[in-house]
C-alpha cells in the first residue's frame, strides 16, 4: 500500500511523454527555481521540434527567424552529414534570450530528459540572459524577434527588387566582419524602447512602400531621403577615431553604400551585437545552467517525484555533459566550458558550506556562511568568464583538473612548467587562465584610424598585435577584398 501511495507521487514513469506529462513537471521544476534557488527568469515558451527541425536551428544561430544566407545552408548540409553518419549527436535543446524566453525540445527525448533541458534551458539560461550586465547592456530581449521578422522579410524583398547576387554580395562581406562589427566597450547613444520600436515600425513601413510594384519604375527609389541622410552624416562627424566597430563605420561613412546596402549592414551588425555577450560567458553561461539543472534534478528526486530510474537515466547524461578529456585525449580541446563553470559553483557551494582552512584563506568573504545562493546569483549577474574566473577559481578546483601552467617561447626549442600546485602556482595559473577568456587576446583588434571622406576616399585600419602574432596572409586579405565591397575605394591596413 505504502509503495503504491509512493508511485502515485511520481511526476512521470518511463520514458514515454505527453503534454500534460509535460506541464505538470514544468511546474514542479519551477517552483523549485524560483522558490528555493530563488531564480529571476522571463516567461517560458517551449516549442517541441523534430530532429530535422533542431538541425535547421543549427544552421541559422537557433533563432527562430532569420534571413536566408548559403552560409546556413552550408552548415546546415555539414551538420547533417555528421549526425547521419553518427560522427556527432544533435543537442538536447536550444535557447534563444527573447522576452518570452523561447526553449526548443526535441520530440525524440526521453521524458527524464524532457526535464534535464526544462530545467537547464527554460531557469537556468533564462536566469542567466536575464540577469547577466552584458546581456542586459548589450541586448534586448523584448525587441530582438520582431527584429529579426522585419530583418527577414527586408532581406527577401531586397532579394526580389535588387537580385540575390547583389545582395548576397553585401551579407557576405558583412558576415566576414562580424567578429570585428561590435562595440566592445563604448556604444553611441542608445535609443529608448519607444524611439527605437517607432524607428523600426518606421523603417518597415518605409520598406514596404519601396517594395510596393506600383512605386518601381519612380525615378528616387533608392535615393536616400534627406532628414536621414543628414542624420547619418551628423553621425558620422561624431565618430572618434580609432573606431573599433569596423560595421558600424561602414555603415555610416561608406561612399558608395546605398540606403538598402547600409540597412542590410546595419542588419548584420545587430545580428552580431546580439551574440556578443554569448562569447564572453560560455562558461559562466553553461556552468549556471548546468548547476540549475543538476540541484533541480536532484531535489525532484528527493522529493519523491522522479525515480531512481530517471535519476540514473538524467546522471548518466549529466555526466557525459559534464566529461573533460585529458590533455592527451584526441577529443581534448581545451577545457570544457560546462566542466569548469560546474565545478566552480559546486565548489561555491561547497566553499559556503563545508570550508577547508585553505578556503577560508582565499576566500573569507563566503567561506562558511551557507549563503552560496547569494553568492552564485550575484556572480551570475555581474561576472563575465574571464572576471569569474579571476575571483572564483579556487585550488580544490585547480587541483581536481590538474592544472599547471607552461611557459612556452617562441624562438625556444623546449617548454618548462612555469607554475605547478603551490601558493604562488594557484595565483598564477588562475590568472593565467582568467586571460585565455578574454575576448581581446583571442580576437584580432582591428580599428578605423583615418578615412579622407573629402579627397581619394581611402579608409586606413591599424591592427594591433598580441605577443607578435600578427595576422594571416590569406585570411587577411581575403577580408580586405570584402571591406573594399562595402567601401567602394582603397582600403589599408597597418600591424603595429
Amino acid at each position: 500500500m505504502g509503495q503504491a501511495a509512493e508511485e502515485t507521487t511520481l511526476l512521470f514513469d518511463g520514458a514515454d511523454w505527453n503534454f500534460e506529462t509535460l506541464n505538470n513537471t514544468l511546474n514542479a521544476i519551477e517552483d523549485i527555481a524560483l522558490n528555493d534557488l530563488g531564480l529571476n527568469i522571463y516567461p517560458n515558451q517551449i516549442e517541441i521540434i523534430s530532429s530535422e527541425q533542431m538541425l535547421d536551428a543549427y544552421s541559422s544561430h537557433g533563432m527562430p527567424l532569420m534571413y536566408k544566407h548559403w552560409s546556413f545552408g552550408k552548415h546546415f548540409a555539414r551538420d547533417q552529414m555528421m549526425y547521419q553518419k553518427g560522427y556527432s549527436g544533435l543537442a538536447y535543446e536550444i535557447v534563444i534570450n527573447a522576452d518570452p524566453c523561447i526553449a526548443y525540445l526535441m520530440e525524440e527525448n526521453s521524458m527524464t530528459m524532457q526535464a534535464l533541458v526544462m530545467a537547464h534551458a527554460c531557469f537556468g539560461h533564462n536566469h542567466f540572459f536575464k540577469n547577466n550586465y552584458l546581456f542586459r547592456q548589450w541586448t534586448d530581449a523584448e525587441g530582438i524577434l520582431p527584429y529579426l521578422d522585419f530583418a527577414k522579410k527586408y532581406i527577401a524583398k531586397c532579394e526580389d527588387q535588387y537580385g540575390l547576387e547583389e545582395v548576397e554580395s553585401v551579407l557576405d562581406a558583412a558576415h566576414a566582419l562580424m567578429d570585428q562589427g561590435v562595440f566592445r566597450y563604448n556604444r553611441p547613444p542608445r535609443l529608448s524602447d519607444a524611439d527605437r520600436l517607432a524607428k523600426m515600425a518606421a523603417r518597415a513601413k518605409h520598406a514596404e512602400t519601396t517594395f510596393n510594384d506600383i512605386w518601381r519604375t519612380l525615378p528616387d527609389l533608392e535615393v536616400e531621403e534627406e532628414e536621414e541622410m543628414e542624420e547619418r552624416q551628423a553621425e558620422v562627424r561624431n565618430i572618434k577615431l580609432p573606431e573599433e566597430n569596423l560595421l558600424y563605420f561602414i555603415e555610416k561613412a561608406s561612399p558608395v553604400l546605398r540606403p538598402w546596402q547600409r540597412e542590410l549592414v546595419r542588419i548584420v551588425r545587430n545580428v552580431a551585437q546580439y551574440f556578443y555577450p554569448q562569447k564572453q560567458t560560455q562558461v559562466m553561461n553553461e556552468g549556471c545552467a548546468t548547476f540549475v539543472h543538476h540541484y533541480i534534478m536532484n531535489e525532484l528526486f528527493n522529493r519523491g517525484q522522479i525515480s531512481e530510474g530517471a535519476i540514473m537515466e538524467f546522471l548518466h547524461s549529466h555526466s557525459s555533459v559534464v566529461f573533460q578529456p585529458e590533455f592527451d585525449d584526441q577529443r581534448y580541446s581545451g577545457f570544457n566550458p560546462y566542466a569548469l563553470g560546474f565545478a566552480m559553483m559546486e565548489d561555491i557551494k561547497r566553499i559556503s558550506e563545508d570550508p577547508t582552512d585553505e578556503d577560508r584563506e582565499w576566500f573569507p568573504e563566503i567561506a562558511g556562511r551557507n549563503e552560496w545562493r547569494e553568492v552564485l546569483k550575484d556572480a551570475w549577474a555581474n561576472f563575465r568568464d574571464e572576471s569569474f574566473i579571476l575571483q572564483y577559481l579556487s585550488p580544490t578546483v585547480m587541483r581536481n583538473f590538474r592544472m599547471f601552467a607552461i611557459a612556452d617561447v617562441a624562438k625556444e626549442s623546449h617548454v618548462h612548467i612555469s607554475d605547478i600546485h603551490d601558493n604562488r602556482g594557484f595565483r598564477q595559473v588562475r590568472e593565467r587562465l582568467a586571460k585565455l577568456y578574454d575576448l581581446g587576446m583571442r580576437e584580432a583588434n582591428i580599428q578605423v584610424v583615418a578615412a579622407d571622406l573629402e579627397g581619394d576616399r581611402a579608409l586606413h585600419l591599424r591592427h594591433e598585435t598580441h605577443n607578435g602574432r600578427k595576422l594571416d596572409t590569406k585570411t587577411k586579405d581575403a577580408v580586405l577584398t570584402h571591406i573594399e565591397t562595402l567601401w567602394g575605394h582603397e582600403v589599408t591596413l597597418d600591424e603595429v
